[in-house]
């Protein structure tokens, strides 16, 4: 049988949900001028993981390699030259336009003047820091199973908060920061999330659903909670759920499969690489102990 030839141009949905949708791309397109012209109906953030591109405006060109991320504005057009061999591959973000809206205004308040193209700008650094966090968030989704949509909607827009931020001040663009709300205001939806989270702990949820729950928006909830308790918000539920589980292997259970689903976690994988990242051991070790003692004085170990 012949094989078919790959296509010059593949993408693959990794992520999708009413906040933010996530794209892999692969272009296998060599040294090559301008193409056709492109046409964007989105405001998309692009973060590379190989190769280059350039961006071709006019006259004038941008280059796109893994240093750096590029901006796509709605309704803007532009085409795509190839300047070496080794074709190009990334991700693209695509949050919901109010998201981004949210997002940019914690730096611009005056977004919504801008005719709905929130970037000024069309490249950004992407330090180590960024490129290592999109690298791992990408090997979580590529892992499938493992994939907590929640965890996946806060680094993604965190992600993407972030890399605008970046942009922005190297650009030297002037900023101003929205005005906070009160203190207590905070805190009081802050223990709403955690009021929601007891209840519902061993349950797969959004970040929508949460932030419905705390009468708050979803990226303003997320960065308030971090900042109120320290850790996001996916995390805090894993912490409710392993130290349940603590509990469960004290008495008795062999199942850890069944343990995992029983707690929310989709798979036997997802709780033990949980299990271990807080624990620093697997599941089957210390359910090998039972020994309730011991078991208490490692729920120590998360302070909630």
């Amino acid at each position: 049988m012949p094989q078919h030839p790959e296509p010059p141009i593949s993408f693959q949905v990794l992520f999708s949900s009413p906040l933010i949708g996530l794209n892999d791309y692969h272009c296998r397109v060599g040294r090559s001028g301008p193409a056709e012209e492109e046409f964007t109906d989105l405001n998309k953030i692009v973060l590379m993981r190989s190769g280059v591109f350039c961006k071709c405006f006019g006259r004038r060109h941008i280059t796109a390699d893994v240093n750096q991320a590029v901006f796509f504005s709605k309704d803007s057009t532009y085409r795509v030259s190839h300047p070496g061999d080794c074709g190009d591959r990334g991700t693209v973000f695509s949050p919901a336009p109010e998201v981004l809206t949210e997002i940019v205004q914690t730096l611009n308040p005056n977004v919504e003047e801008a005719g709905g193209k929130p970037f000024p700008f069309i490249t950004g650094p992407c330090e180590n820091h960024l490129f290592q966090r999109h690298r791992q968030l990408i090997q979580r989704l590529e892992k499938g199973g493992s994939a907590d949509p929640l965890q996946i909607e806060v680094q993604a827009l965190q992600l993407v908060a972030d890399v605008v931020e970046a942009a922005f001040a190297h650009h030297s663009l002037p900023t101003k920061t929205r005005k906070k709300d009160t203190e207590s205001d905070h805190a009081d939806r802050v223990e709403a999330v955690k009021t929601f989270l007891a209840g519902r702990f061993d349950q797969r949820i959004t970040l929508e659903e949460i932030a419905r729950a705390a009468f708050s928006s979803p990226f303003h909830l997320a960065r308030i909670f971090q900042r109120k308790t320290g850790i996001p918000i996916h995390r805090y539920q894993n912490r409710l759920r392993l130290r349940f589980s603590l509990e469960r292997l004290a008495e008795g259970v062999t199942d850890l499969t069944a343990l995992a689903l029983e707690l929310g976690f989709s798979s036997h994988s997802h709780f033990c690489d949980a299990f271990r990242q807080e624990f620093g051991r697997p599941p089957s070790a210390v359910r090998q102990e039972l020994h309730l003692p011991a078991l208490r004085e490692m729920s120590k170990i998360l302070e909630v």
